[in-house]
């Protein structure tokens, strides 16, 4: 289910449902034994008064003229055509009573009263009770007054009866009064239905009022939905929404930050492109002069003059472009280094057997120094140390004249390793060093594009060291650069994530 509307909807009436349903039974179950109570109680109060009308020393003449009532008035019920307040009410005929001597003979009962109700009930307590009858034949049923007086519950003639029998030890009479349990069903029922009635014909009303309650409350997430679908492809202004629900703060927060990186990321492809522009404009200028002057060479040695320095342009504008997208690779706003433990010492011997020919290449002497064993372990990205590593050594070997010395130290301390790189060359003045680490900024005629140093730098800070420049033993520049162990918590959280 895609609409949260729906789904919410759905669970709520669901629950509510649920919980109609468990309180409906619970009321129905408390009102049937409160119903039942109640006609318990009425059982016994009518037997009672029966009790005090029926007396030994009535006479018979009086007792037939109660009997003929009683059944004029049952036979007037089924007469009466109209609800008048005369025609009885059809559950009399699920009420009986009976009033009966000591030997059992009835003295006085209802019409609706099932007959051979005594009899069946001591024909039941005569039946042996693991041997033993209760009742032996011919004993009177005084006898066996505390089985049968109180509540009982019998089938006769096909319908189930609830019994309050009473013993009148001053008359010596039984009085028997029960009602049929339909009845007490059909009461129940009818009760609890009327009373789940208006919650039936109610849940759908408030299924509306419910799924409105829910409109209501998502509006704010739904102007948000309108306010961003309005929006410019070109607007990543933060949202603006006040006020705001607590449950869409996080969201908001969350866009803002996209729109913040993504802003960041176009800026960092604008700096690109205009890097590139800037930087590439001239090489491709003189690309195109050396290209007409092969053209144009009417000497063979002219021609290949023309071809070389266009060839020397091709290698300059190539090494441009790499240092441009190595710079745009680690911006700090977008980069993830893969932080690992990783062996320095070895790293850096590996590094340097590739690098080792371009130092060849120009009769260049290039050694590596290191003190041996030592802890040379730290929490390191390898591929942006290697760049770090390749953009020393080829600046080296770029300003160091031919026959020239180049040399890589690495020192283990205890917090931190340190990385010189050292070589021969003509070196930088102390007030120019840090103008080395500016983007396109070249000292004397390299063939560079002025952003080795400047990717070093930032390799340097995504590691959380420091790098700085001094004057090497051998005469041209030495650069310094120490690597923590280990980077502090929230720095590594926040580069891996």
């Amino acid at each position: 289910m895609r609409s949260i509307r729906a789904r919410t909807l759905l669970l709520v009436l669901g629950l509510l449902t649920l919980s109609l349903g468990l309180i409906a039974y619970k009321s129905y179950r408390d009102a049937q034994h409160e119903i039942e109570e109640l006609f318990d109680a009425q059982l016994a109060q009518t037997a009672r008064l029966l009790a005090g009308v029926v007396a030994r020393d009535m006479p018979p003449a009086a007792r037939q003229r109660l009997q003929k009532a009683l059944d004029q008035a049952v036979q007037a019920q089924h007469k009466s055509a109209d609800n008048t307040l005369f025609s009885g009410h059809p559950y009399e005929s699920k009420l009986a009573f009976q009033v009966l001597d000591e030997q059992g003979q009835v003295l006085l009962q209802s019409a609706s009263a099932p007959s051979g109700v005594l009899e069946q009930m001591v024909n039941d307590l005569m039946q042996a009770d693991n041997g033993s009858p209760v009742l032996l034949p011919g004993e009177p049923l005084a006898n066996i007054a505390g089985h049968l007086v109180g509540y009982h519950r019998v089938t006769l003639d096909q319908y189930h009866w609830r019994l309050f029998i009473l013993r009148d030890v001053l008359d010596g009479h039984w009085i028997l009064v029960g009602e049929r349990e339909d009845v007490r069903g059909e009461l129940v029922t009818k009760i609890t239905l009327r009373s789940l009635l208006p919650d039936l014909f109610g849940l759908p009303l408030l299924a509306l009022l419910i799924w409105l309650a829910i409109g209501w409350g998502l509006q704010p997430l739904q102007r948000m939905a309108m306010l961003i679908r309005a929006r410019s492809p070109d607007n990543l202004a933060p949202l603006l929404l006040a006020p705001l629900p607590s449950e869409l703060e996080p969201i908001s927060a969350s866009l803002n930050r996209l729109l913040l990186q993504v802003n960041q990321l176009l800026d960092q492809e604008k700096r690109f492109i205009a890097d590139a522009a800037h930087e590439l404009r001239t090489p491709l200028a003189v690309l195109r002069i050396h290209a007409q002057n092969a053209l144009d060479a009417a000497e063979p040695g002219d021609r290949d003059e023309a071809l070389r320095q266009l060839g020397i342009g091709v290698e300059r504008a190539t090494r441009v472009i790499a240092q441009l997208l190595t710079l745009a690779r680690l911006d700090p706003s977008v980069v993830q280094l893969a932080m690992a433990e990783l062996d320095l010492l070895g790293f850096i011997r590996n590094e340097l057997a590739e690098l080792t020919p371009l130092a060849l290449e120009r009769d260049q002497e290039l050694t590596f120094e290191a003190v041996e064993p030592a802890d040379y372990q730290l929490l390191g990205d390898a591929p942006s140390l290697g760049t770090l590593l390749q953009n020393l050594i080829g600046n080296a070997v770029q300003y160091t004249p031919a026959g020239g010395q180049i040399q890589v130290i690495v020192e283990a301390q205890a917090d931190a390793l340190l990385l010189r790189v050292q070589d021969s060359g003509p070196g930088v003045a102390a007030s120019q060093r840090e103008k080395l680490f500016e983007r396109f900024y070249r000292q004397g005629e390299g063939q560079g594009a002025g952003l080795g140093l400047s990717i070093v730098r930032r390799v340097v800070e995504l590691h959380r060291g420091s790098i700085h420049l001094a004057e090497s033993p051998l005469g041209g520049l030495e650069v310094c650069v120490s690597l923590p162990r280990r980077l502090e918590n929230s720095m590594r959280d926040m580069l891996q994530h």
